[in-house]
This record gives structure tokens, sequence and C-alpha cells, in this order.
């Protein structure tokens, strides 16, 4: 395949080309008709006008007598003059030589022996030279008796038009060299950016992420654009490579701590004495709390890999949203009171009308209020107030926590995102949460102060109740 800056050069080529090449032929024909036209018309218009002067006076007289007055009255100016009789035999010119008796026949005389005037541009077979010929009939009662030739040399005019031609085709040659050469420039300003945004493409396709293109010429085009969005993708892909090490890092940790205890227990366990049941009811414990806690970092890497693909499926139902949340609040009430939180519930209104995936919804609850027990010290609180926004439902889950830094807040929502904390966890509930709100066509937002709390928002659109379903008072 050949190369993009030959295919442009070779396209702007033969459009200049083409371009040239009818431009110059239509500058050649109007040359060309301008010169012999206006030639042949200046030798047509003198042989009218002394037409018009002498025919009535010679139209009646002997050959010899128009001969004589011929060559007496009519041989002023540049234009050769014949006297032809109605055959068109030569009988005399302009410049006193009889003919040779042959008979002319081009066809400006023949039409001339018809009685018409005649009007011919050509190769005198006499001279053999190129001329502009007029013939014009000399008539007694309606009869040819004799015909007048004028004739024009063409040789100056033949060499301004073959100058004007020359000049043409230089010219055009030139114009086509130069538009060759701007357009070699241009291919070359146009494919020399591009192929250095593949070489650098290249480069991070196998790996190599700190590459970046530099393109100080084409900044504000296309290809300026182009090396812009390579750019931040480049940087896109090193954050995400970063995020990945850091989540393979702190997920293997997080997935080695419970397997470590799981396994020790179930070793002390298989090894000790069954009649200790105190050691055998511990063990037990602790078994159990890691297989939950190491089954929710298997639903959160199975829940991220579903949004990531874009396969998970809603299933949604009219309910009330009230619903889902009071019963993750009365989840979360014994882990409050044993660690010191007090949760409020403050509804300002008696149902939540939407159409959401109730599970789904659940879930998101309960990681935020996972997050906000997590970050809350003893003796704090956390308030969930739930209500109506105009066409939106919304509800806030308010902790008195750690809250979040600056730097960390506009992050907390990406996917392998922990931040500075050092809690466990697989830094992926919030950004799950975040997907499956805005899978409801709804808004996550969260607003922190660190070292006063955090607030998180869930916005949900509201359903419209039909008329018809609307109850009749």
């Amino acid at each position: 395949m050949s190369s993009l800056r030959t295919r442009i050069v070779w396209t702007y080529g033969v459009l200049i080309l083409l371009v040239v090449v009818m431009l110059g032929t239509i500058f050649g024909a109007l040359v060309w008709n301008y010169y012999y036209s206006s030639a042949l018309g200046s030798v047509l218009q003198r042989a009218e006008t002394e037409a018009a002067l002498h025919n009535r006076n010679i139209a009646y007289q002997p050959m010899k007598e128009k001969a004589r007055y011929m060559l007496q009255n009519m041989t002023i100016g540049t234009s050769k003059l014949q006297l032809l009789d109605n055959r068109g035999v030569i009988v005399v010119d302009s410049d006193g030589l009889p003919g040779d008796g042959s008979e002319l026949a081009t066809p400006d005389v023949l039409r001339g022996i018809d009685g018409e005037k005649g009007v011919w541009r050509g190769i005198d077979p006499l001279t053999k030279e190129r001329i502009a010929a007029v013939t014009l009939p000399i008539k007694q009662d309606q009869r040819v008796v004799a015909m007048f030739r004028y004739t024009a040399s063409l040789k100056q005019v033949d060499d301004i038009i073959r100058n004007m031609l020359w000049i043409t085709l230089l010219v055009g040659s030139a114009v086509i060299l130069l538009f060759f050469t701007m357009s070699v420039i241009l291919a070359n300003r146009i494919v020399r950016p591009i192929r250095n945004l593949t070489r650098v493409a290249e480069q991070i396709a196998e790996g190599d992420w700190s590459k970046r293109t530099a393109l100080a010429y084409h900044d504000r085009d296309e290809i300026g654009r182009l090396a812009e969005t390579l750019n931040t993708m480049a940087s896109e892909l090193t954050r995400r490579e970063k995020l990945k090490e850091d989540f393979i890092s702190s997920i293997s940790h997080e997935l080695r701590t419970p397997l470590t205890s799981i396994k020790g227990w179930s070793e002390t366990l298989a090894s000790g004495d069954p009649a200790d049941v105190e050691e055998m009811q511990m063990g037990l414990a602790i078994i159990d709390r890691e297989t939950v806690r190491l089954s929710g970092l298997v639903e959160d890497l199975l829940d991220f890999s579903k949004l990531y693909a874009k396969s998970i499926v809603l299933h949604p139902e009219t309910l009330d949203l009230l619903k889902p949340m009071r019963e993750t609040i009365k989840q979360f009430e014994a882990r409050a009171q044993k660690e010191s939180i007090t949760i409020t519930g403050n509804y300002s209104i008696a149902t939540l009308p939407v159409e959401a995936d109730a599970n789904r919804m659940k879930q998101v609850f309960i990681n935020v209020l996972d997050n906000a027990l997590k970050f809350t010290p003893r003796e704090g609180s956390i308030t969930v107030t739930a209500d109506l926004d105009m066409d939106w439902v919304r509800i806030a889950v308010t902790d008195t926590g750690s809250g979040i830094s600056l730097e960390d807040l506009p992050h907390v929502t990406d996917k392998f995102y922990k931040g500075s904390s050092q809690r466990s966890g697989s830094g992926l509930g919030l950004a799950i949460c975040k997907e499956i709100v805005e899978l409801h066509g709804g808004v996550f937002r969260i607003m922190s102060t660190l070292g006063e709390g955090t607030t998180v928002t869930i916005r949900i659109p509201l359903r419209k109740i039909p008329q018809e379903e609307q109850p009749i008072e």
C-alpha cells in the first residue's frame, strides 16, 4: 500500500495538472480564436468596404478594364488583391502580375463561383504560406462575371500565437511545479506528525507509558487535538495501570489475611483437643468472620467485573425506596450499638416511589452505611435523611467521622482507589455504588471535610404516577 504522503502528493498533483491543462486549453483556444478571427475579420471588412465602393463601377466593364481599374484604385493596404474570372482563374494581382492560367479551387473561391461571399483560412496553393482569404463575386444581371480575392499573410499572427502558447506552456509548467512542491511540503507537514503519533502509540502499545507527543505547530488543529488526546490517554492508562497495581497489591493482602486466619484456625482445630469447647467456639467464630469478609471481597470483585463489562442487568420495579433504606438501617443498628454510634433516620415524607432494582439499591445503602460506620469514631453519629427535590428522590447519609482529604475526595469513587486510608477493603465499594446509581439514571455525590465528617447524597428520578392510578378523592 502506498504511503499517505505519496497519496496526498499524487492527488494534489493530478488535480493541479488537470486544472492547469484545462485552463491552459481554454486560454489557448481563446487566443487562437481571437487573433485568427481578428485577422480574417480585418480582411473581410476591407473586402466588403471596397466591394461596396467599386463593384458598381466595374461590373459592366470588360475584364481588361476591370484589371486596370483595380490596379489604379484598389491596391492600397497590406492585403493582397487578386482579380479572378468566373471560373477562378487569376487574371491579375495587385502587384500587376498576370496569372499562369491555373484555376484556384480553395473553398473561398468555390463559394465565390457560386455567387456567394467566400471566407477561408489555410495554406495558399501558390505561395505555400498560411493566409486568410476573402473572395467576393462581381455580378452582372445576377450572373458572376468576375471575382475579387483579398488575401493576407498569417505569418505574423502565427508567430504571435506560437509565442503566447509557449508562454502559456511555461507558465503552466511553473504553476504545476510550484503547486507540486507545495503539495510535498504540505504532505510532509501532515505526515511527519502522524508518523510521530504512530511511533509514540506503538511504544505505548508495547508498554512504555512514559512516552508523550510534542507538536508545537499543531496545537490548535485536528492533529494537535489528536496528539493531546493521545497524551491524555497515555496519562489515563498510566494512572489506571498504577491503580491496578495498587489494587492487585491491596487485594492480595486483603485476601491473604482471611485465608491465613482460616487456614491457621483449621489446622489448630484439627490438631487440638476436641473436648476444648472454648477453643473450638473461638476458632469457629473467627473462621466464620473471616469467611464473611472473604465473601464480601469476592462479591465486590464480581460486581466490578460485571459493571466493567457492562453486563450487569437491572430488574427495576415500582417500590418505595424507604423500605430498603429502613431495612438497611435496621441491619446495622446492632453493629452501631456495639461501636457506640448513633444511627438516626429522618424522613420528611411517607413514601418515595421510584422505578428501581430493590436488591441493587439495598447494596448501595449497605456500602454507604458500612463506610460511614467504618470511619466514624465511638460516640459519633450517622444521620439518614430522605426527602423529595422537585422530580428527584434524595437520600443523604451524613456522618461525623474522620472525613476525606481534598486530595482524595475527587478519586474516592474511582475504581481500585483506596486513598490514604489504611482500613481493609477492596477499594471498589463506592465505585460500584456510583455505577449502580447512574444505571438507574441517578446521581451519586460525596461531600466531605477532613476531620468533620462526610455526606453521601443519592438522587434517583421520582416515579411519575399515571393519572389513572391516582386515587379518587
